[in-house]
């Protein structure tokens, strides 16, 4: 493995070529989870690990750019888990979880963020690269299960429930040979008045400073801040408020981690306050795409009778595996699941205007195969992994409050697809030129192909289904 001729320097920018991992060790019995309801959900997620031809093969070639704060040393990037002085038991975790040796970002995020004394980092990296491992591990890691002040050790913040019920289960998959206790901060998840007592919490914002605020969960010993999909976070005109007087009540010392696919320029300002004096960890711009999913675009001719009809057409090759439809709104979602219902075509939608109790079933269905096609807003753009979903759909393309195309949400969105090494495919509908616009500013913006489908269906079934999907 190359490495850089002058660790010292900063920043640091390596290129990395690396070998397939070997055959993990069996997976050990895993302990009985305490929160038997919560398991009951958690149950039907799917954690499929990259395999040797797929995540490090298709990363291989990226670079990654390491910037180091003023006061900070460079670490040795690390080739191996057991190079990084885990606990025996965050080993074992590992190994049962199918991971064998780090990916990329990982090789380069681990060993600042688990460096003593620990470090603030900012890490920009794309879908499938192993963030929520890492961000994983190294709250494990800091956790002292013989304190006997106040808990929690560790906080976590994501922007939906969807992914803080992913995190969770990364969490407790990863920790299940230690003691460690976790708590779902989320609408309706913890009784009114109760303490929270766990060692690490995981919630969205709003919930976190609610629990706050009513004295039910106390941040005072609180060793690591996590802030999952940190652009949307820390987004003036999204959940940032929340998410900075979340920050002001920690204690000063708290390791600060940020985490995104994307960090576009208005968020930047806020990440560097948010996280003071961090490494940073970045690939490249013109690298934040998605090589493994192949992108194509259908003019759609006529009114919204007429688009629909094409996206009704599509049903067949929907089903093949698994599919995400996005819509701009909620209205449109609704609609559009109404009317393939009506066709008798089987589909589930989620909004957020569903009750949390309806968005948990309905992704618990999802995940389980047990619905195949499902219709979603952007609540399900970022970080959802499920790893049969080969084929997404833009019903509508995305574009922010002012009308703009929103870039970040669109890899975001196709990044449901493509994950871990597999292939995907993803399919924009164009209904006229203000569409065709906004697409071409998508694909300027990230030196991206997206490739024209035929307007004939059966043309177009053809070409889909010669895309190998893996």
């Amino acid at each position: 493995m190359s490495r850089p001729s002058n660790p010292e320097k900063s920043p640091i920018t390596a290129k990395a070529t690396l070998s397939a991992p070997a055959p993990a060790p069996a997976p050990a019995t895993s302990n009985a989870d305490d929160d038997a309801a919560l398991e009951a959900d958690l149950n039907d997620l799917t954690l499929e690990q990259p395999k040797a031809t797929g995540l490090y093969e298709e990363f291989e070639s990226h670079e990654i750019e390491v910037t180091l704060a003023n006061d900070s040393h460079a670490a040795a990037a690390a080739t191996t888990f057991e190079a990084l002085g885990l606990a025996p038991e965050l080993l074992k975790g590992l190994y049962a979880m199918n991971f064998t040796k780090p990916s990329k970002v990982q090789e380069r995020a681990l060993p600042l963020l688990l460096h003593d004394p620990p470090t603030n980092l900012i890490a920009q990296s794309q879908s499938g690269t192993g963030k929520t491992a890492a961000f994983a591990l190294t709250m494990l890691s800091r956790i002292d299960y013989t304190a006997t002040n106040a808990p929690p050790q560790a906080v976590c913040m994501t922007n939906t429930r969807e992914l803080a019920l992913q995190i969770v289960k990364v969490v407790r998959e990863m920790g299940q040979f230690t003691p460690v206790k976790v708590c779902m901060a989320v609408k309706d998840e913890v009784p009114r008045g109760a303490k929270v007592t766990d060692h690490i919490v995981i919630g969205t914002p709003g919930t976190i400073l609610d629990l706050n605020r009513k004295r039910q969960l106390d941040f005072k010993n609180v060793k690591v801040l996590v802030l999952d999909e940190a652009d949307a976070m820390l987004d003036a005109q999204n959940l940032g408020e929340q998410s900075r007087r979340v920050r002001q009540v920690m204690p000063k010392t708290a390791q600060v981690l940020l985490f995104s696919a994307t960090f576009p320029d208005h968020v930047k300002s806020f990440a560097t306050a948010f996280a003071p004096s961090a490494n940073m960890i970045v690939l490249k711009r013109e690298e934040v795409k998605v090589e493994a999913i192949k992108q194509f675009y259908l003019r759609v001719k006529g009114d919204k009778a007429a688009k629909f009809e094409k996206l009704s057409d599509l049903y067949g090759l929907l089903t093949v595996g698994q599919s995400i439809i996005f819509t701009q709104t909620k209205a449109t979602a609704m609609d559009v699941a109404k009317r393939m219902q009506a066709e008798g075509h089987q589909v589930s939608v989620i909004t957020g205007d569903l009750m949390p109790a309806d968005r948990d079933q309905v992704m618990a269905d999802f995940r389980s195969g047990k619905s195949k096609v499902l219709i979603a807003t952007n609540v399900l753009a970022r970080g959802i992994d499920v790893p049969q979903i080969n084929l997404v759909v833009n019903y509508d393309l995305p574009v922010d409050e002012a009308g703009r195309p929103d870039l970040e949400v669109y890899v975001h969105r196709i990044g449901r697809t493509g994950r871990f090494g597999r292939s995907g495919v993803s399919i924009n509908f164009i209904d006229g030129e203000r569409a065709m616009s906004i697409q071409n500013k998508i694909v300027a913006h990230y030196a991206m192909q997206v490739t024209e489908m035929p307007d004939d269906f059966e043309a177009m079934e053809k070409m889909l289904r010669e895309f190998k999907f893996n």
